[in-house]
């Protein structure tokens, strides 16, 4: 089919190319002839004739030197890097699949890809522990989705794995998914057991770096102390060795010397007053 034209210039490849790159998930054929019959109802736009046009967006990618093209996983189209691209994505790729998956995650999202539909009491029995935080997690992260209940007492729910998953480890259905078998193999491969140690590494060299930051502000912290104390050793503050002992007792002796003064000095107008008296007294008989 001839590369379809629209009234605006707009190519029918460029507008596959936009419903592809904005779809925030894998778009299947069915629903880009959906969407662009609804925008030029003349074009008899067949399923079929989706493939031929990815194959040559696809070309174009290829002759411009571009890093990226139009995979088809999950039921449906969507964009990747290339793999020739991998030694330099590796290590984002590597700390990307840490922080968002943990151990714990993993094991319990296998369980449910291989065992679904599967319900959480039983997730529990094959794990060994509680998994309902394990699978809130998947949950939230649309790698597994609930898919009914369980005819059984209690009507548990049941978790499967979802498109998202699928597009996630890039493969179009569980039936791509390792047998237990292979995934012994896998293990045993040198190359994995070289992907392994890769890992292994990486985390040690994430581990001493949070060290490292944790030493860093543990030393800011005590400048900080260190700074705070020089300031105040800065200020004025009364020098406490001038308030010795010997410096109370005197002031304290002074004090006492002050109301002595004033004992001696009321002894005395007593006194005056009696001798006045006495005088005046002595007076007086000589008169008579």
């Amino acid at each position: 089919m001839q590369d379809y034209q629209f009234v605006d210039g707009t190519r029918l490849s460029s507008v596959i190319e936009a419903l592809i790159f904005a779809s925030p998930e894998p778009i299947s054929e069915e629903k880009i002839c959906e969407i662009i019959a609804k925008g030029e109802e003349n074009l008899g736009l067949e399923v079929d004739a989706i493939e031929p046009f990815v194959e040559k967006l696809n070309q174009r990618y290829e002759e411009n030197g571009l890093s990226f093209n139009i995979e088809h996983v999950a039921g449906g189209y969507t964009f990747s890097t290339k793999k020739r691209f991998e030694p330099w994505l590796s290590i984002f790729q590597h700390e990307s699949a840490y922080r968002k998956l943990s151990q714990s995650a993993i094991e319990t999202l296998a369980i449910v890809a291989y065992k679904q539909p599967i319900t959480k009491p039983e997730v529990d029995d094959i794990r060994g522990v509680d998994s309902g935080y394990m699978l809130r997690q998947l949950l939230e992260k649309v790698l597994i989705e609930v898919s009914g209940r369980l005819d059984a007492p209690g009507k548990p729910l049941l978790y499967r794995t979802t498109k998202h998953f699928l597009k996630h480890f890039g493969i179009n259905s569980i039936d791509e998914l390792p047998k237990p078998r292979e995934i012994d193999e896998i293990l045993k491969d040198d190359d994995m057991a070289e992907h392994r140690q890769f890992l292994f590494d990486r985390q040690l060299e994430l581990k001493e770096l949070q060290e490292t930051a944790e030493d860093e502000d543990a030393t800011e912290t005590a400048m900080s102390l260190i700074e705070a104390v020089e300031k105040i050793d800065e200020e004025e503050v009364p020098d406490l060795d001038e308030y010795t002992a010997d410096v109370l007792q005197l002031d304290d002796e002074e004090e006492e010397s002050d109301e002595n003064d004033e004992a001696s000095d009321e002894l005395e107008n007593e006194s005056d007053k009696i001798r006045k008296n006495l005088e005046d007294e002595s007076t007086k008989k000589e008169e008579e």
